[in-house]
């Protein structure tokens, strides 16, 4: 397994979903569940994956998921600034 870093260094962003769903004895009622692993935009494999078991072997039916996600490792900016007062 990688290491967070490996991940990230690969193309990894830190993925964070809000997933919507039904309750099963309430299906008038939504629930929220938030999901945060390091995924891989925009395929979102990973997610995919959770999706998939969560439609296999969760009882709530999926309304929606919003997906946000953030490199965490991005090629560094920086600015040079020539000061002349040494006083």
């Amino acid at each position: 397994m990688r290491s967070d870093l490996e991940r990230q260094l690969a193309g990894f962003s830190l993925t964070t979903a809000e997933i919507l769903y039904r309750m099963p004895d309430h299906p008038a009622l939504l629930q929220s569940y938030i999901w945060q692993e390091y995924d891989q935009a925009p395929e979102f494999p990973v997610l995919e994956t959770f999706l998939d078991f969560w439609k296999r072997e969760i009882e709530g039916p999926l309304h929606s998921v919003n997906v946000t996600c953030r490199r965490l490792i991005s090629p560094g900016l920086y600015r040079t600034v020539r000061y002349e007062h040494f006083h």
